[in-house]
């Protein structure tokens, strides 16, 4: 919400106050000011300036040479490419030496041959957003009031030297986003009262019921509906002052009628609506539900599909506007306009949220129907609008407003005693400070014997309970003249859980790897949720998810890692390692009614290269084995090498089956590892990814073998190397065990240390060269002894796997 200080200042005396101390103040108070901004800062030697002459320019064909007046004896000569510059205007002018927008220096030039004094110009140069700016005016420099004068400074004209408040309003403080609700506001800070001045209606002895037939279908779509008529208005530009007024708020001015109705929102922050009265195509509205595939066009020119969920407003019979989110197209105020039904209600809050979220049509309106409005004036706005647009646009305004439903807002009793609010704020507060808040608040209030009856007026509808009335004596005395207290009682020193160290080992490990963490959003699409998971789940859907792209709760965290990836290689950041720790989300009940089993679970996704080249060393692109070497290496750190194994696996459809590998911790699967298949890293737009992901839960979770520590043999260690063949489709892993259940137990370490496929080997066949390793901590080992244990793991091979010694 942007508030005009000017402006403010015409409801509450804030003589002595400049912005930037009101800024601190409110911001002391609970309603944050993300900052103030005063316009005309940074800009210099900008005037008023008016063309006497126009003429074009002999060596262009878009150029103008004017003669301006800015207030000298002379007459200045400025060059101009403006398609609207004339003579006879006023503008406003830069002159030689001055600064515009984005610290742009102005200096005395020559275009074309012709000297320019200086720049005629728009309000885009003034830093204006185009957004606020006129349309008359979007494409060219901006006229001022005749009667602005000449060489002053453009500033006042256009109220750039006001300081414009951004305030932050939370949901429960909506009463803020209106300009009577901060003067409200501000009066009660300093102690003052808030005076709004009374504007009196004038209505002719025509009846408006005569003329339109108003009806609600359901009061609960919209407890409060009426229409004021407004007859022989005649549509122009508003006076400067309300255009100037809603520019500042960030409000593009259209015409008188329709910038009353946006004035009134900024002002009571109630909308208001102006249907073309003979558009409307009959002499009834009602406000019903919206039939199921009902066609609307809105003012955006887009036509929209309605069903049940949207109320809308009807001339009986066909939609007109979509209520409180946008009006119709075909009812809009031109300026062909001669009558103007102004609309002014109230509708149900959820029903336009949902509305404005399903069409994507957020607007200042549907942002405060949403968070609710002053049910107290709403028929007065629309009392205020008619005599606004009467007197702007010439109109006369009908006898009376046409309800179809009527709300008669009452003031809500809340009730509290002295004691409870010491207790609760830990003050010392008397019953003349708290009399004094109420008071600062205009809230009426009754006090017998310390024990207050407080009569809240609607304006502020947040307040309801004992508890509301603790924030406001809070705020309102002063959040930094509550005394703070430490703590009391005896404090324990706090630790990590088992759980929290073993995660925090388990980032270390990883980092020592060369991986950086990630975090992603738990929410995602359907099937990237679907996609990498370990086992079946049905998926857990939010109601109203922010987008489809976060509608469901994750059951991987490999997808959001390769999103990840996909991030960083867009951006040519194409060597990537990461890792994310993170819950994913299995439901195995009706996810409407059960909550989902979370999960933690550990990530890695890896892509480019692992190494990079140097002057000693080639690059080394990631593989399959890089992969599984840092699962290997946090396998280790955890102490369960003995309780891992691994199995090829082609069973995951996202995964490369040549290239995949499951986990399993002793015979149940906790994870995988391998290459992402090429069908999936086409669709993240990445060339090649490895990944792998494990239930960390069931790894941190497993009973441990104790740590026992043994000395270093003192007798020395002996290696013998065996190569074997053996058919393509025997694992490492069936070796290896082999070896260790044939070998003798001093066998301390066997590792392949060669695999070849060529000419010299038949096919379907590999040969596999692994060095056994034997150690005797008691004694030291001869040969016969060695070569016993040898031909016992030959003996094995060629029984258990149909080894060929080589």
């Amino acid at each position: 919400m942007l508030v005009s200080y000017k402006w403010l200042n015409e409801y509450v005396d804030l003589k002595g106050i400049t912005p930037q101390e009101l800024s601190d103040r409110l911001s002391l108070t609970g309603i944050e000011v993300e900052g103030v901004e005063v316009p005309e800062n940074g800009l210099k030697k900008i005037v008023v300036g008016d063309v006497k002459e126009c003429i074009p320019h002999p060596d262009s064909d878009h150029l103008s040479i004017c003669q301006v007046d800015i207030g000298e004896e002379e007459l200045s000569q400025i060059v101009c490419g403006a398609p609207n510059v004339k003579a006879g205007i006023k503008v406003i002018v830069a002159l030689p030496g001055s600064r515009i927008a984005g610290n742009v220096k102005i200096k005395k030039g020559k275009m074309r041959g012709q000297v320019s004094n200086g720049m005629i110009c728009s309000l885009q140069e003034l830093g204006y957003s185009d957004s606020v700016i006129p349309k008359e005016f979007a494409d060219g420099i901006y006229y001022l009031p005749q009667d602005a004068v000449t060489g002053e400074p453009v500033f006042s004209y256009l109220d750039m030297d006001d300081g414009i408040l951004d305030l932050s309003v939370t949901p429960n403080r909506a009463d803020a986003l209106s300009m009577r609700g901060v003067a409200y506001e501000i009066a009660a800070i300093y102690g003052k009262k808030a005076i709004f001045p009374e504007v009196e209606l004038k209505e002719m002895a025509k009846k408006a019921a005569d003329h339109i037939k108003v009806a609600v279908a359901d009061e609960k779509d919209a407890p409060h509906y009426e229409i004021r008529i407004i007859e022989n208005v005649k549509i122009g530009p508003s006076p400067q002052w309300l255009q100037n007024r809603l520019m500042n708020e960030g409000i593009r001015p259209i015409s008188n009628v329709v910038d009353v109705t946006n004035y009134i929102l900024l002002l009571f922050g109630q909308p208001l609506h102006a249907f073309d009265y003979n558009k409307l195509g009959s002499q009834e509205i009602l406000v019903r539900r919206a039939n199921d595939q009902e066609v609307l066009t809105t003012l955006d020119g887009v036509e929209r599909n309605l069903n049940p969920e949207n109320i809308v407003i009807t001339n009986g019979e066909i939609p007109v506007a979509l209520a409180g989110v946008m009006g119709g197209l075909d009812s809009e105020i031109t300026d062909t306009t001669t009558t103007v039904a102004l609309e002014s209600a109230m509708f149900d809050t959820v029903s336009i949220r949902r509305t404005s979220q399903a069409y994507n049509l957020r607007s200042e309106s549907s942002a405060r129907f949403e968070k609710g409005i002053n049910q107290a004036t709403i028929s007065l706005a629309g009392d205020v609008a008619a005599a606004m647009i009467a007197e702007l646009a010439g109109g006369a305004v009908l006898e009376g407003g046409v309800l179809g439903s009527k709300v008669d807002p009452e003031n809500v009793a809340v009730t509290t005693n002295l004691e409870n609010v010491n207790h609760f704020l830990g003050t010392s507060l008397t019953i003349a400070d708290i009399n004094a808040v109420f008071d600062a608040l205009d809230f009426a209030y009754e006090e017998i014997n310390s024990n207050y009856t407080v009569s809240v007026p609607p304006r502020r509808w947040d307040i309801t309970i004992e508890a509301d009335l603790m924030e406001e004596i809070a705020r309102i005395y002063g959040y930094n003249n509550i005394p703070s207290t430490l703590p009391s009682g005896q404090t324990v020193a706090g630790r990590l859980t088992d759980a929290q160290k073993n995660t925090r080992k388990v980032r270390s490990l990883l980092e020592a790897s060369g991986l950086h963490e990630a975090i992603s959003y738990a929410l995602t699409t359907e099937e990237k949720a679907g996609q990498f998971t370990i086992r079946k789940s049905k998926f857990t859907r939010l109601d109203w998810p922010m987008s489809e792209e976060r509608s469901v709760l994750r059951l991987n965290l490999v997808s959001g890692l390769l999103e990840d990836l996909s991030y960083n290689a867009a951006r040519r950041n194409n060597d990537i390692a990461m890792y994310e720790i993170g819950r994913v989300f299995y439901q195995d009940n009706d996810p409407k009614k059960d909550l989902p089993l979370e999960e933690k679970h550990v990530a890695i996704a890896l892509m480019g290269n692992f190494v990079d080249r140097t002057w000693a060393e080639k690059a080394e692109l990631v593989n399959f084995y890089t992969a599984k070497g840092i699962v290997e290496e946090l396998i280790d750190g955890l102490g369960l090498s003995e309780k891992i194994s691994y199995q090829a696996s082609s069973a995951m459809s996202d995964m490369h089956p040549g290239q995949t590998a499951a986990i399993y911790l002793e015979d149940k699967v906790v994870g995988f590892v391998g290459q992402v298949h090429p069908k999936v890293t086409k669709n993240y737009e990445i060339k090649s990814a490895f990944v792998a992901e494990l239930n960390l839960d069931a790894l941190l979770n497993v009973e441990k073998e104790p740590l026992v520590y043994s000395p270093v043999s003192k007798y020395p260690s002996v290696s013998r190397d065996i190569a074997i063949l053996v058919e393509e489709s025997i694992s490492n892993a069936q070796i290896s065990q082999v070896i260790r259940d044939s070998a003798s137990r001093f066998l301390s370490d066997v590792h392949v240390f060669d695999v070849y496929q060529g000419d010299s080997i038949e096919t379907g066949m590999k040969s596999m060269a692994y060095s056994l390793t034997f150690v005797n901590p008691e004694a030291t080992l001869t040969d016969e002894e060695i070569n016993q244990w040898m031909s016992k793991v030959t003996k094995s091979l060629e029984k258990e796997v149909s080894a060929v010694i080589r």
